[in-house]
């Protein structure tokens, strides 16, 4: 018998006062049906499972409750009308204006960083509006690498005529062709710079959306 409270038929009493349906109770209140409570309140167990921060569920987690959310974010892509027509109306605009910016970088703002740039996201917003896989499957892997290999060489041979001819590395001054300037830049701009800025930003876009790799995934879980 506790000094506190005399003991009943079916709830013995403790220091803390008298028992419940759960358990003795705590210094810190009842015990739950997953445990005894602690200072902050019930044991974690309480807590609803599937959720992330503030009660906020994992996206698609009503839809497919049986997937992880690694595995979630590689479920199959699913088309909108909306946005399917939108990116065939505006597409060929924008790639229009990626090349403009490429052409005239050499006399007017612009360039073949900012026009590779606009491209790949010519690149990015088919992906997201027809689908990753079967952007990947159109625009292969082994024509990004041909393009970045292409814009190097270009670039590093425009570059070593000038150290060949006895100037410095791209000195266009040393082309053997007319008007070495103006189309010595325009060259490394449009041939160089922009294949490769382009290749390389839809690259990392693909690499980054496979997600990370099957052994990764599993030392994680």
């Amino acid at each position: 018998m506790s000094r506190d409270a005399p003991a009943g038929d079916d709830d013995p009493a403790t220091e803390n006062g008298p028992a419940t349906e759960n358990g003795p109770a705590t210094e810190n209140g009842p015990a739950t049906e997953n445990g005894p409570a602690t200072e902050n309140g019930p044991t974690a167990a309480d807590e609803p499972t599937g959720h992330r921060g503030f009660g906020t569920e994992y996206s698609g987690h009503e839809e497919r409750p049986h997937l992880s959310e690694v595995e979630r974010q590689g479920t199959p892509y699913t088309e909108s009308q909306v946005i399917m027509t939108t990116v065939k109306a505006v597409a060929p605009f924008v790639f229009t204006y990626g090349l403009f910016i490429t052409f005239h970088g050499g006399g007017s703002p612009g360039g073949g960083f900012q026009g590779g740039a606009i491209v790949a996201a010519v690149v990015l917003m088919i992906a997201f509006a027809f689908g990753i896989e079967s952007t990947r499957e159109w625009l292969s892997n082994s024509v990004l690498v041909g393009l970045a290999v292409g814009g190097v060489l270009v670039f590093a041979g425009i570059g070593l005529v000038g150290l060949a001819g006895g100037g410095t590395f791209l000195d266009y001054s040393f082309l053997p062709i007319p008007e070495p300037m103006k189309y010595g830049m325009e060259g490394v701009e449009i041939l160089g710079i922009a294949p490769i800025v382009a290749s390389v930003l839809i690259g990392l876009f693909f690499l980054l959306a496979a997600g990370p790799a099957d052994d990764e995934t599993e030392v994680s879980e």
